[in-house]
C-alpha cells in the first residue's frame, strides 16, 4: 500500500519539512552541503584580502565602488530572505497558494538583484576598462562576486522549477523539506551576501 504523503489542517505535523525520513536526510545533507560552501567561500574571500591592493596600475576600489547601487542590491536580497520566511510560515499553516505567492516574490526580489549585478559588472567593464584580466584584483574581484552571483542565479533556477513542478500537486509531506531545504539555501547566500558587502564594498570604499 503506498504511503499518503498529502497534508490537510487536521492531520498535519507542526514540522512537515521534518516529518518524514527522508526530509531529515534532506536537512542533514543541505548543511553537510553549505558546510562545504562555507569552506569555498572563506577561500575566496581570503585569495580577495590577499589580492585587492594588486591592481597592476588599473582602477582601485575606490575608483570603483559607488555604494548607491550596492545598497539596493543589499536591500533586494535581505528582503528576499524576509520573503522567504513568509512562505515557509504559510508553508508550516498549510497555505500552499500563500507560500507560492511569497515564493515568487521572493523569485522576482532574486533575479531583480542578479540583473542590478549584471549592470554594475558590465559599468566597470565599459567605463573602466576593468575585467576578469585586468589585474590580480580584478580577477579576485569577478571571481568572489561572480561566484556568488551564479549560487544566486541556481538558487532562482532551483525554486522555480519547485514552483513549476508543484504548481497543481500543493504542499504533501514529499515536497515540504524540497521548500524548506530551498529556504536554508537562500539565508546561505544572503549572509555570504552581507560579508561581500561588507569586506568588498565597504572596505573598499574606505581603502
Amino acid at each position: 500500500m503506498s504511503q499518503d504523503h498529502s497534508l490537510n489542517p487536521e492531520t498535519m505535523p507542526q514540522e512537515p519539512e521534518k516529518a518524514t525520513l527522508e526530509g531529515k536526510n534532506k536537512f542533514m545533507g543541505l548543511w553537510f552541503f553549505l558546510g562545504g560552501e562555507t569552506v569555498l567561500f572563506a577561500s575566496l574571500f581570503g585569495t580577495y584580502l590577499a589580492l585587492r591592493n594588486s591592481t597592476a596600475g588599473g582602477p582601485a576600489t575606490t575608483d570603483l565602488f559607488g555604494l548607491e547601487l550596492v545598497f539596493i542590491m543589499t536591500m533586494l536580497l535581505l528582503t528576499s530572505s524576509l520573503t522567504s520566511v513568509y512562505a515557509m510560515y504559510q508553508m508550516k499553516n498549510n497555505n500552499f497558494k500563500k507560500m507560492q505567492l511569497w515564493l515568487g516574490i521572493t523569485a522576482f526580489l532574486g533575479m531583480a538583484f542578479l540583473a542590478c549585478e549584471l549592470y554594475e559588472f558590465n559599468h566597470y567593464i565599459h567605463e573602466f576598462e576593468f575585467t576578469f584580466r585586468s589585474s590580480a584584483f580584478g580577477s579576485a574581484f569577478y571571481t568572489l562576486v561572480g561566484f556568488h552571483g551564479g549560487h544566486v542565479a541556481f538558487g532562482l533556477s532551483w525554486l522555480i522549477v519547485l514552483m513549476v513542478r508543484n504548481a497543481k500537486r500543493g504542499l504533501n509531506l514529499y515536497n515540504a523539506p524540497k521548500f524548506y531545504t530551498f529556504s536554508l539555501y537562500w539565508h546561505f547566500i544572503d549572509v555570504v551576501w552581507v560579508f561581500i558587502f561588507t569586506v568588498v564594498y565597504l572596505m573598499g570604499k574606505v581603502g
